[in-house]
This record gives C-alpha cells, structure tokens and sequence, in this order.
C-alpha cells in the first residue's frame, strides 16, 4: 500500500461535518482571545489579520484539492466544498471585524477607503468574486446551471486568490517575506492546472 493510498484510508474515517465544526469555532475562540486580553494591545488589528490570513489560507487548500489529486492520488475532494465555504465565512468575518469594529460603521469613510486605497480595494474584488461561488456551492446550483457552467464560475476562484495574495502583499509595510510566500503558492498551483494531462494510451 502507497503513502497517497494510507492517507486515502484515514480521510475516509474523517467526516465532512467536522472540517465544518473545526472552521466556524476558530473566529469564536478568537474573539474570545480578543475579550480576554490574549491578543495583545491591539486585539481588533489581530482579529482582522487573522481572519484574513484563515480566509486566504482556506482558499489556498482549496487551490490544493486538484493538483494533489492529479499529482500525488491524494483524494481530499469530499472536503473541498467546506473548505470553500469557509475561506468565504472568514473573508466576510474579516470584512465585519474592519468595518464594525476597527471603522465603528462609519460606512461614508470605509466607502471612500474602498475606493481610495488600493489595497482595500482589491480586497473587495476578492470579497466580490467569491460571493458568487459561496451562494452556488450546493447541489441544487450545480442541477440548475448544470456542471460545465457551474465549473467555469468556480474559475473565479482564481482571480479571487490572486486578488487576496496582492491584498495582503499591499497591506503590509514593511515587505516581509510571508505575502510574497502567499502569492508564490498562488502562482505555481495555477500553474500547475495548466500542466497537460498525460493521455490514456489504449491496450
């Protein structure tokens, strides 16, 4: 037995449900970190990373399903909804936390922030753009837009990764190593899909 076929093995004892509970228990326990005085001095700024370093972490391990698949017959497909769904969840949350806690619903300044500063703008784009894919991850949209239309809207997915790796790459000051780390994994697993599949020779 292959490494790729133990992995297999042990996933299929792991139910989807759990991905679930795992992911939308994090933002509680750090919010709870928050109130509690254990994240620093600046426990808004923190939240908000954090939740958008999750979001593009999530979209990231999605990027991941296919190629490790194709490449290492790896199958983590059944997770690949939730995971998804919830690099959504902690975009939106990240979203919440900037303008209700760190903009205190000042809605006519984060509209100009919006529409001023680069980053914040690109960040939207990839809120936007996986709106879309969040409200068609059911099986009920993929019956109604039918597979072929509802696998190119999920393409968006890419434009939107790129959108928060170049989010977080502007955000930060001081051009630390770690957003170019994001952008660069970003990169090479779209590049990979463009990799041709090796055709079936017949017996």
């Amino acid at each position: 037995m292959t490494i790729a076929d133990r992995i297999n093995q042990a996933v299929r004892r792991v139910p989807a449900w759990s991905v679930y509970a795992v992911g939308l228990m994090l933002p509680v326990w750090l919010f709870w970190l928050g109130l509690s005085g254990g994240l620093g001095v600046e426990p808004v700024k923190e939240i908000e990373h954090r939740l958008g370093l999750w979001g593009l972490q999530a979209v990231i391990a999605a990027l991941c399903v296919t190629p490790l698949r194709r490449f290492a017959g790896i199958n983590l497909q059944r997770y690949r909804r939730a995971i998804g769904l919830l690099a959504f969840y902690y975009i939106v949350l990240h979203f919440l936390a900037w303008i209700v806690l760190d903009m205190g619903l000042r809605w006519q300044q984060a509209l100009g922030d919006i529409v001023k500063r680069p980053y914040i703008t690109i960040g939207m784009l990839a809120l936007l753009l996986l709106a879309p894919l969040a409200a068609t991850s059911n099986n009920w949209s993929v019956g109604r837009l039918g597979a072929a239309r509802w696998q190119k809207l999920q393409r968006l997915v890419y434009v939107a990764a790129l959108a928060g790796a170049v989010h977080f790459l502007w955000l930060v000051k001081a051009w630390p190593v770690e957003p170019f780390l994001y952008l660069g994994a970003i990169l090479v697993l779209l590049a990979v899909r463009a990799i041709p599949k090796k055709r079936r020779v017949a017996p």
